[in-house]
């Protein structure tokens, strides 16, 4: 099995609810997890990522998926098996809407989202497939994940796309070459036609 990776987007905001008709607050978040087809942040200064629209569709119909507090598998906010958590997709990306626990994340998570100290959400997972395009007019790759093992999502105050927990996966692992490995490539190809020239 590949090893979980995890990714943060940029949101607009999670939106923050409050209800309760019996006197009890039921405070519910919502909002994007991600959205199709936008690129990312170029992560480790090799490749840009987006979401296929689709993406999602397995994950939803077969896994228990849970909404943990910043990644922490100790504070669960959600989960879809009790639906307190409910993920589906739309024609903009994966939307969530997560019912927060009356407890000390939950209220916490509460303070924390309603005061816009955490305004993000990121999601952990592993791939199922992808595919990568050579971008040469940017000397850059453009991963496209197709299917993803969708295992968790969370709120989250800072990012991983920019320093990219790209799960420990070497970029050749990946199966695409480094800038740098690009760059002795086309030297080497460049002195081999010197010393033709030359012979």
């Amino acid at each position: 099995m590949d090893k979980k990776e995890i990714r943060f987007l940029p949101v607009e905001s999670i939106e923050f609810r409050s209800s309760g008709d019996d006197g009890s607050t039921a405070n519910t978040i919502s909002g994007y997890v991600v959205k199709f087809n936008q690129r990312s942040q170029l992560i480790w200064g090799e490749f840009y990522e987006k979401v296929a629209k689709g993406a999602f569709a397995r994950s939803l119909s077969e896994n228990v998926i849970k909404a943990l507090w910043n990644h922490r598998s100790d504070f669960v906010l959600g989960s879809t098996k009790n639906q307190t958590l409910r993920l589906w997709e739309d024609n903009i990306g994966l939307r969530f809407e997560c019912d927060l626990p009356n407890n000390t994340w939950g209220r916490d998570a509460s303070e924390s989202i309603q005061r816009g100290d955490v305004d993000g959400v990121s999601f952990g997972f592993s791939v199922r497939q992808d595919a990568f395009t050579y971008l040469k007019e940017e000397d850059v790759y453009e991963r496209t994940l197709i299917d993803i093992d969708l295992r968790e999502v969370s709120p989250t105050p800072f990012p991983a796309y920019p320093d990219s927990e790209v799960s420990q996966r070497s970029i050749e692992q990946m199966g695409i070459k480094t800038k740098e490995q690009r760059k002795l490539e086309k030297e080497k190809l460049l002195l081999e036609i010197d010393l033709l020239a030359i012979g």
